[in-house]
């Protein structure tokens, strides 16, 4: 009988087990000189459209195996905002922290990241994101403790990332870096166009914040220009309603700036993001299934609110 893993995974102890919580459905294949099977089985939501292919252990001839993830992730308890007034935690202890504000769309990247890994054997589930193996640290931005700049990382800026007694930054670098340093499933594309297309569209996130910027602050109205580009990139794989067709750092990148930029021009501009843009619409509409994402996620007024503050010279 031939044994299947996920690639470059070692062997685990939790069973898998149906829940009225597990949605995930997939089907295995295993074909040979003498064996011909197909198995279903219940297992964990994760990341909507995301595929892990698994490989043989066993000399026999197989087929393709793969499974195709749905939504979801587990529930987690967040932790309270750390202020001034708050104590530190006790740094570089071993423990991996992301430290992050709630309400920082770039540290929302990696607060995405960390939900989105999961880490499988043999048909098993370790565990459901990383909630376990990196633990949040949310900071107050209003309010920083001076020991996160003394002693953690000296830029002042969150998002960072405690690991290996070492602090890490920019959003984009690590997204990149617990993709590849933790277990899971990979969120980046082995295809060589993909990667090629995903490299470009990193460089856009940049201008893409700060078109949309441009516009709130009456400077020039850049938005349109800027949600055309995502439109077009959205159409250039037809394998899903992804960026990349599957799921990938790529969607990550945008969301929290699209989640952000879409309420707030609609409230202040009476600009429509979505009109006219149907790639957009059903992106949006499939992101918002994703509970590694929606668990991220804050309320529509929430963001008005900020924007109101923020660009109230402008608006």
């Amino acid at each position: 009988m031939a044994t299947f893993l996920p690639m470059n995974y070692s062997n685990g102890s939790a069973p898998l087990t149906p829940s009225k919580h597990l949605s995930l459905r997939f089907s295995v294949h295993l074909s040979s000189k003498k064996t011909r099977r197909w198995l279903d089985a219940d297992a964990v939501k994760l990341p909507r459209y995301h595929s892990l292919q698994l490989q043989p252990l066993s000399k026999s001839k197989t087929g393709p195996i793969s499974a195709t993830m749905a939504t979801g992730s587990g529930i987690e308890v967040l932790p309270p905002v750390l202020t001034s007034n708050s104590e530190p935690p006790p740094v570089f202890d071993g423990t991996t922290r992301l430290y992050i504000s709630y309400t920082c769309p770039y540290a929302q990247r990696v607060w995405i990241t960390r939900n989105c890994k999961v880490i499988l054997t043999t048909f098993h589930v370790l565990s459901l994101g990383l909630q376990d193996k990196i633990k949040l640290v949310p900071i107050d931005l209003q309010d920083r403790p001076a020991w996160y700049k003394e002693k953690v990382y000296p830029p002042n800026k969150v998002p960072s990332l405690e690991h290996n007694n070492e602090v890490k930054g920019e959003s984009l670098d690590l997204i990149k870096y617990i993709d590849s340093h933790f277990d899971g499933p990979s969120l980046f594309p082995d295809d060589p166009a993909k990667k090629e297309f995903a490299e470009e569209l990193f460089s856009y996130t940049d201008s893409f914040s700060k078109a949309n910027n441009s516009t709130f602050k009456g400077e020039a109205d850049e938005a349109g220009a800027a949600f055309d580009y995502i439109e077009t990139a959205l159409s250039k794989f037809d394998d899903g309603p992804f960026f990349l067709g599957q799921f990938s750092l790529v969607d990550i990148a945008y969301a929290p700036f699209i989640e952000r930029f879409q309420p707030a021009l609609l409230e202040f501009k009476k600009y429509d993001v979505t009109a006219g843009r149907p790639k957009l619409a059903a992106w949006i509409e499939e992101m918002n299934k994703i509970e590694a994402y929606s668990q991220t996620r804050r309320e529509s007024k929430q963001h008005v609110e900020t924007y109101k503050k923020r660009f109230a010279a402008h608006l």
